[in-house]
């Protein structure tokens, strides 16, 4: 499925995202890797298990690119001309090797650009891990894009 062109958002509307990925620790390990990010929170088990969270904690910003990568095909993929802004990035949970998580967004915000010749929409995208059937709070943040307009034959204006 097409993402959608800038006249399709409509602010309110929530897309329920229908795929979902397990995290493992071969992605959190390459994520680190390609990011130059040797946290050991992240890396090493040994320290890990000397937290509170007792185990490795997989990268936020892998939890936050996954999210936006589950969230493209359904909003903007192959109509987006520019990622904007990430803003008020929150991780209020962990994720751990082996959680699948699932992702929602919600458009908050849009408005043409001053040329009149695309369009800015704002989105939260609020990310989850299923624990025990239930959806855990894992990321949210808002994501702002610059959208293409449905090309002027498609129009309907």
């Amino acid at each position: 499925m097409p993402g959608l062109y800038y006249e399709e958002f409509e602010v309110g509307e929530t897309i329920e995202h229908a795929k979902r990925r397990t995290i493992s620790e071969a992605d959190n390990q390459r994520f680190c890797d390609m990011t130059m990010n040797q946290q050991p929170l992240h890396l090493d088990a040994d320290f890990a298990a000397e937290t509170e969270f007792g185990e490795r904690l997989v990268n936020g910003l892998y939890t936050m690119s996954l999210a936006v990568g589950i969230s493209i095909p359904e909003t903007t993929d192959g109509t987006i001309v520019a990622n904007l802004s990430y803003d008020d990035v929150e991780h209020p949970n962990p994720v751990f090797h082996g959680d699948t998580i699932r992702a929602r967004s919600t458009v908050t915000d849009k408005r043409e650009t001053s040329d009149g010749e695309r369009g800015v929409v704002t989105m939260r995208v609020e990310a989850f891990k299923i624990v025990d059937g239930d959806d855990v709070l894992v990321c949210e943040f808002e994501r702002t894009v610059l959208s293409e307009k449905r090309p002027a034959g498609d129009r309907e204006d």
